[in-house]
C-alpha cells in the first residue's frame, strides 16, 4: 500500500462519507498518522442524490474529491481500495490493494440498501445509495420515455411511464415530489407527442404514515402535498415481489416499468470481528464508539449501534448522528489515548426536514414546525451550507435558481445507457 512507517501512532479510517470525513478532519494529524481508505476518490453528499437521479443536479455538484478535502494536512494519506477483512489480533486489515497495520481502526463505511432478503427485488429494482446508481436511474427514466415513443402498445407505453417508489422516508418522499414536478413542468415540453398525463407516480409505505421519523403533523402535511401533486400514496402496503412488469404487495398489484427501492438500509459490516459484536450488520459500540470486545477499533455513523437497553435501536442512521459521533471521537483521541480523559457521546437532535417540491418543504426542530415556502428556503439554506466545497454550493444554488425561474431541469442527459439486469 506504500504508506511509510513513522513514529506516530497510525489511525486507519475506512470510509469517506460524513463520519469518515468529519473524523479525519477533526483528528490532529500532528499527533497521529492518518490513513483514509475508500472505494471512491470522492465524498458523496447523499441527501441530494435524488436530484441527480431526477436531472436537477449533475453529480459533480454533490461529490467532492477526498484528496482536495485534505490538501495540506500533514501526515495524511489517502488510498482508493476496499477493505475485505480485519485481523484484530494482529491489528491488520486486508484490502483489495494490500494489507496495512494499524494502531487504531475507525470503521465508517456507512450503510447499503436493504432488500430484506428478496433476491427478485434486488435484481430488478433501482437502488439509490451512490452517484453511479443515481445516474443509472436518470438514464433509465429517460430511456423509458424514449421507448414509449416507439411502441404502439398502449399498455406497454403506460407501463413505461409508471413509477413505483418503495419507502416513505425522506428519500422516497423527495423522489416522488421531484418526479411529479418533472411530469408537470418539464416532460410535456420534451415529449409533446406523448400524453404525459398518463404517467403515474406511486409511493408505497409499509407503515401507517409517511416520514415516520418526523412529527405526525409534518407527515400529514407531506401526504396532502403529495396528493395535490398527483402522487398515489399506498399506506400499510408491503411489497412482496416485482417481476419487471408488476409490483406485488400484500394487498394489491401495480403495473410499473420502474421500481425505485428506498425502503431501508443496513450496515455494511466487514468480516473478521466477533459475531457477538455485530447486530443486523451494525457494530455494537459503547458511549465512546469503541466496538465491544475489540481493542482500538471504533465504529461511527450508520455502522455503529449505541444501545442504552437491549431493545434500543440506537441513534438514527442520518448524517447528523454520524458527524457528531465522528467529531466526538476525533476530539477524544486528540486529548490522548487514555480513555479516562475522554467524554462520552451525547446525541443532539438538530431536527429533521424534507422537501417535496417547489415552495413545499417540511421542517421539525424540537417543538418548532414549519411548512411551505419558509420551510423550503430553510431546507435549501441548510443543504447549501453543509455541501462540501464552495464550487459545489455555487453550482447547486445556480441550478436551483435556474430551475425555479424557468420551471425547467436542464440536465436530462443519457450519458451512459442503463441495461436492466434479469431476475
Amino acid at each position: 500500500m506504500n504508506v511509510p512507517k513513522v513514529s506516530l501512532e497510525r489511525v486507519v479510517v475506512v470510509g469517506g462519507g460524513f463520519a469518515g470525513l468529519k473524523f479525519a478532519k477533526t483528528l490532529d494529524s500532528r499527533k497521529f498518522q492518518v490513513v483514509l481508505i475508500d472505494k471512491n476518490n470522492y465524498h458523496t453528499f447523499q441527501p441530494l442524490l435524488y436530484q441527480v437521479a431526477t436531472a436537477g443536479l449533475e453529480p459533480d455538484s454533490i461529490a467532492y474529491p477526498l484528496r482536495k478535502a485534505f490538501s495540506g494536512k500533514p501526515n495524511f494519506f489517502f488510498r482508493v481500495g476496499t477493505v475485505q477483512s480485519i485481523n484484530p489480533a494482529a491489528r491488520r486489515i486486508e484490502t483489495s490493494i494490500g494489507s496495512l497495520d494499524y494502531d487504531h481502526l475507525v470503521l465508517a463505511m456507512g450503510s447499503s440498501t436493504n432488500y430484506y432478503g428478496n433476491a427478485q427485488i434486488e435484481a430488478l429494482s433501482m437502488p439509490m445509495k451512490s452517484v453511479p446508481e443515481a445516474l443509472n436511474l436518470r438514464s433509465l427514466m429517460l430511456q423509458n420515455f424514449e421507448a414509449s415513443l416507439l411502441t404502439a402498445d398502449l399498455e406497454e407505453r403506460e407501463r413505461l411511464m409508471d413509477y413505483v417508489i418503495v419507502g416513505g422516508g425522506p428519500t422516497g418522499v423527495e423522489l416522488a415530489g421531484a418526479l411529479s414536478e418533472l411530469r408537470k413542468h418539464v416532460l410535456p415540453n420534451d415529449y409533446p407527442d406523448l400524453d404525459i398525463r398518463r404517467m403515474s407516480v406511486h409511493l408505497i409505505q409499509g407503515g401507517d404514515r409517511i416520514l415516520p421519523g418526523m412529527s405526525e403533523k409534518s407527515s400529514k402535511h407531506a401526504l396532502n402535498y403529495l396528493k395535490k401533486l398527483g402522487v398515489e400514496v399506498w399506506l400499510d402496503h408491503r411489497v412482496v415481489g416485482y417481476d419487471g412488469q408488476v409490483v406485488h404487495t400484500d394487498k394489491t398489484a401495480i403495473p410499473a416499468g420502474t421500481v425505485i427501492w428506498a425502503a431501508g438500509v443496513k450496515g455494511a459490516a466487514i468480516e473478521g470481528l466477533p459475531s457477538e459484536s455485530v447486530v443486523q450488520g451494525r457494530y455494537k459500540v459503547d458511549e465512546f464508539n469503541r466496538i465491544e470486545g475489540c481493542a482500538q477499533i471504533y465504529a461511527l455513523g450508520d455502522i455503529a449501534l449505541m444501545q442504552k437497553s437491549p431493545d434500543d435501536r440506537g441513534h438514527p442512521q442520518v448524517a447528523q448522528a454520524a458527524i457528531q459521533q465522528a467529531r466526538n471521537l476525533g476530539r477524544n483521541l486528540n486529548r490522548g489515548t487514555d480513555p479516562a480523559l475522554w467524554k462520552p457521546f451525547a446525541y443532539k437532535d438538530k431536527g429533521s426536514m424534507a422537501t417535496i417540491g417547489r415552495n413545499c418543504a417540511l421542517v421539525d426542530i424540537g417543538s418548532f414546525h414549519a411548512k411551505g415556502p419558509i420551510a423550503w428556503y430553510l431546507w435549501m439554506f441548510v443543504h447549501l451550507v453543509t455541501l462540501v466545497g464552495f464550487r459545489n454550493r455555487l453550482v447547486a444554488l445556480t441550478n436551483w435558481i435556474s430551475s425555479y425561474v424557468r420551471y425547467d431541469k436542464g440536465i436530462r442527459l443519457i450519458i451512459r445507457p442503463f441495461e436492466r439486469k434479469s431476475a
